[in-house]
């Protein structure tokens, strides 16, 4: 198992610095991708702060204090979008193209192969936003960081990123009998827009899909209700690295499902 673990890092190495490269060579891209997502992000919080600029909270809930859970999204997200990005082109740029035969016949695990093969820089951007809001908004709300609470909002980050990936990995598993399930991701992904707000402003039945049938809600909310000192939420939160983890687990077992009932297109 060891052996397994230090040979995947070492090849995720050798991709990850080569990808590094071909960045540098076209370094224009890569900061107008940095800078258009940039953009994109500033421009959700610019809506945000008009709505508040209106009202002073929002059912019980300052601006602030979705700030934060902005940025626990934004990290969250980051990690996914960086990374894994490419898992959102199985269908058409493996399974619909053949491409994923190829995939089969080397003794490496596809999975890792799909993933390793595409760094996408956009999402570094989506990081410094994320990093930027997360500083507002705790000084704002006069959080008091210690070791213990820095290393818990690691490990919630890791945990959200973790399950954007596992949500994204299931539903982009439907590619093995439809070809390509991309409209069903994008559909799905439109629900993570939710876990930016407060879940308690949503009627039941959304925060009944978004905690447990599809668990958008942990991948901020939750997380970041810990450093509200709510108490009714703290539980929630803490189980939040659980969730990611069993997500993830299911997801994966799905994608082994998927792999056993792939037939190649012969394209």
């Amino acid at each position: 198992m060891w052996k397994k673990c230090k040979r995947y890092t070492f090849l995720y190495g050798k991709y990850f610095s080569n990808h590094l490269k071909v960045m540098m060579e076209y370094k224009a891209d890569f900061f107008i991708g940095l800078f258009s997502v940039m953009v994109q992000q500033f421009t959700a919080l610019f809506f945000l702060k008009i709505v508040f600029d209106h009202i002073e909270v929002l059912k019980g809930w300052t601006f602030y204090e979705i700030l934060f859970i902005y940025a626990i999204a934004f990290l969250g997200r980051s990690i996914h979008h960086i990374f894994f990005d490419n898992l959102w082109t199985l269908g058409w740029q493996y399974i619909r193209s053949g491409n994923f035969d190829r995939l089969l016949l080397r003794p490496v695990n596809p999975l890792f192969q799909i993933v390793a093969e595409r760094v996408q820089q956009d999402g570094f951007g989506q990081l410094i936003i994320g990093g930027i809001v997360l500083t507002i908004a705790s000084v704002n709300l006069e959080i008091e960081w210690t070791v213990q609470s820095l290393l818990l909002l690691f490990v919630f980050i890791i945990s959200s990123g973790v399950l954007f990936v596992a949500i994204n990995l299931f539903f982009i598993t439907f590619s093995f009998w439809m070809v390509d399930s991309l409209p069903i991701v994008v559909s799905v992904f439109q629900l993570s827009e939710f876990a930016r707000y407060p879940l308690t402003i949503y009627p039941k039945a959304v925060t009944l899909i978004i905690t447990w049938l599809i668990p958008y809600g942990f991948t901020a909310y939750y997380p970041a209700t810990y450093f509200f000192e709510r108490e009714s939420m703290v539980a929630m939160a803490l189980i939040t690295p659980a969730i990611a983890v069993l997500s993830f687990v299911i997801a994966y077992w799905f994608w082994n499902k998927g792999i056993r009932a792939f037939t190649s297109t012969g394209s």
